[in-house]
């Protein structure tokens, strides 16, 4: 084995050093050996090669010949086998901890390796820990924390693989916790042509706020790398910046589902600055369906889905949404402007964008916020006139629904199961004035004290007005949606009143031909009757028949709990077979597109990566706590254990849930019933 240093390093003294210093070195360095628990073998032969360097050193003609050899490139130098760990020993002692780590990995691995038991193993194996955890504190004192976590790892596996020193894996595996923040900080913040490395930070991101209960840390989070509540959102305010407003968007409704309901406050702020500056408006719509769901105590949505009203282009529905606001400031503020109504909802609008809004995100850099510019843009125009249209079928829809006796409840359960983009009642929304008192209670709280995400006092701050409304309304294309929507409400109306007339029509003909075969149905129900009765027994003792009768896609008008539990682990199967690297036929057909192509997603990122996940999820029990002709939820309990596996086939980590508690809903759509959200937790 050749050594990467030299004598001078070797020995611990400077090139410039005379024959006495070398010597005071020696002695110093015999008189302090290291006490780790090396074997009696490796310390008597480390003192053999510093009596080697010594004698070397202070003898002029030899250390004249060395330093020539040196200049000419020379380095390092030959050790005999019996002396490598001994070399590799001195090496650590010298700080060169990142080569002595990965030549005292290479020597415990075949064809070199020692035999098992053996003294040399011991030193080796010993060695090795202590070099990588030295190796990686001089990379975390360079800022370079990935690659000091990444030495670790490959610590903790080679200990793991060796089965010694359990005491030093645990202080590597407590490093490497502690070090996580760090690591994801560095990961995430990399350049855009290291994408594979900033795709591994987010995902170690997602799987840390995921063991912390959340962003609200509801499982005892000060445990995880070793940061209580407000020091995490201290470094989760400084990471935001370095992430994509399309990549948050993805992490915060992936944490809302799980539970947390912080994150889908977050969900929808991300697709409104990602709506907004990429003039996506059906991004806002799928924001206020995040802001409808948030109860926190003390939060008034009602302005905030005010704005959204404003930039789909339905002012009146947006001064309704103010003026239902219980923040009887906001109120004041707005019968006092100094203008028209549309003028001081289009300045808290603006201002709302700029400073709560479009902050925070990678890929957006906003400085001023145009209103025109938005209202100018084709896509938005055309999405606006959709609604528009839209709404007009929502209008015939209704109708036709009451009157064929549906239920108004199914027919809005339905809706939004199918994620449909109807304009809203004009309903007040539940919510009330932020409370100052507030701070420090709720993650949003502490976030508006930080980056203004909450600001009780914006109405304070408004900027003077951009212009007058009358030259507001003159210079911009605001005027032609907002001006010429009496039309559209005419046309609704007759629109609605057609189709209702026409419905009764062909209601009255139905009902005129159902008297007529009324007679054949209840005949054939009878049949169909007696077959059910004479073959009941059979179907429910033959296990085998009703295994066939378990069908994906799941079609039935009302499925049993059975039909229910075999849905879902399709879906957990399916799913399992997709992450680790394997195809499923049947996840498209189980679960809705929305969240196939989250998974689908998920695999991409860990191909990436070169990683697979292994899952292990068995139900244990199952309870249905609510069933419409549109929509399940039932409570499932599963124990569930996941372990993510690296290209080479070792364990990088692995949870384990003895009981874990999932919601689950599932909708029905035209044909058959799909899961549509999922929600765990212990």
């Amino acid at each position: 084995m050749e050594l990467p240093i030299d004598h001078f390093r070797l020995l611990g003294v400077s090139p410039s050093a005379n024959a006495e210093e070398v010597l005071r070195a020696f002695q110093l360095r015999l008189d302090r050996p290291p006490k780790q628990g090396f074997t009696y073998e490796v310390l008597a032969q480390r003192a053999e090669l510093l009596r080697l360097s010594a004698d070397l050193l202070s003898n002029p003609a030899e250390r004249q010949s060395y330093e020539l050899a040196l200049i000419e490139g020379s380095s390092g130098f030959d050790l005999s086998s019996n002396r490598e760990v001994a070399g590799l020993l001195l090496l650590w002692e010298s700080n060169a901890s990142f080569q002595a780590f990965k030549l005292a990995k290479k020597a415990l691995q075949p064809p070199q390796a020692p035999a098992l038991g053996s003294g040399r193993e011991s030193d080796l194996t010993l060695i090795a820990a202590l070099s990588c955890r030295d190796a990686s504190i001089d990379e975390q004192a360079g800022r370079r924390y990935a690659s000091g976590a990444d030495l670790l790892q490959e610590g903790i596996q080679l200990l793991q693989r060796m089965g010694k020193l359990v005491e030093e894996r645990k202080t590597l595996e407590s490093d490497l916790e502690i070090l996580l923040p760090y690591r994801i900080l560095d990961l995430i913040s990399r350049e855009k042509e290291d994408e594979k490395f900033h795709q591994e930070g987010l995902m170690l991101l997602e799987d840390f706020v995921n063991k912390r209960g959340g962003l609200e840390g509801k499982r005892n989070s000060e445990k995880i790398a070793g940061l209580n509540q407000n020091d995490f959102e201290l470094f989760f305010l400084q990471i935001r910046r370095f992430i994509t407003a399309k990549d948050q968007t993805k992490l915060y409704v992936n944490w809302y589902r799980r539970g947390s309901e912080d994150a889908g406050f977050l969900a929808a702020f991300a697709l409104i600055a990602s709506g907004f500056s990429y003039k996506k408006p059906e991004l806002l719509q799928e924001a206020r369906k995040y802001l409808r769901n948030i109860n926190i105590n003390g939060f008034d949505a009602m302005p905030l889905i005010g704005c959204l009203d404003l930039l789909l282009g339905d002012a009146k529905q947006a001064e309704s949404r103010f003026r239902s606001s219980s923040d009887e400031k906001l109120k004041d503020w707005l019968n006092n402007y100094p203008g028209e109504t549309l003028a001081a909802l289009c300045d808290y609008c603006r201002n709302w964008l700029r400073k709560d809004v479009v902050v925070g995100f990678r890929d957006i850099e906003i400085e001023a916020v145009n209103l025109d510019d938005w209202f100018a843009n084709q896509e938005v125009q055309l999405y606006i006139e959709q609604l528009e249209t839209k709404g007009a079928l929502g209008i015939a829809k209704a109708g036709f629904s009451f009157l064929s006796s549906f239920a108004l409840e199914q027919e809005i359960e339905n809706n939004s199961l199918k994620n449909l983009d109807e304009e809203e009642a004009n309903l007040p929304m539940p919510g009330g004035s932020f409370d100052e008192s507030l701070k420090g209670q709720s993650f949003q709280a502490r976030l508006q004290n930080k980056e203004a995400f909450l600001r009780s006092d914006l109405v304070k701050k408004i900027i003077s007005k951009y212009y007058s409304i009358f030259e507001f309304i003159k210079k911009s294309n605001f005027k032609s949606f907002i001006l010429k929507r009496p039309i559209y409400t005419s046309a609704l109306a007759f629109i609605g009143l057609f189709v209702v007339g026409t419905s009764l029509g062909i209601l009255t003909q139905r009902k005129q031909s159902e008297n007529n075969d009324i007679s054949i149905a209840e005949v054939v129900k009878e049949e169909d009757v007696k077959i059910k009765d004479d073959s009941s027994n059979k179907i429910f003792n033959d296990k085998e028949r009703l295994a066939t009768n378990l069908l994906i896609p799941l079609t039935s008008s009302s499925p049993t709990d059975q039909e229910i539990k075999f849905l879902i682990e399709s879906w957990l199967k399916g799913k399992a077979d997709l992450l680790k690297g394997l195809e499923s036929e049947t996840l498209s057909s189980v679960a809705s597109p929305n969240l196939y192509n989250i998974e689908i997603e998920r695999r991409k990122k860990y191909n990436t990566l070169g990683q697979n996940i292994i899952i292990d999820a068995r139900i244990t029990s199952i309870k249905v706590i609510k069933k419409t002709n549109k929509r399940i939820e039932a409570d499932v309990q599963m124990k569930y254990e996941d372990k993510k596996i690296s290209s080479s086939g070792d364990i990088i980590e692995s949870s384990v849930y003895p009981s874990l508690k999932v919601k689950y809903i599932i909708g029905k759509n035209k044909n058959n019933w799909q899961l549509v959200d999922y929600i765990s937790g212990n």
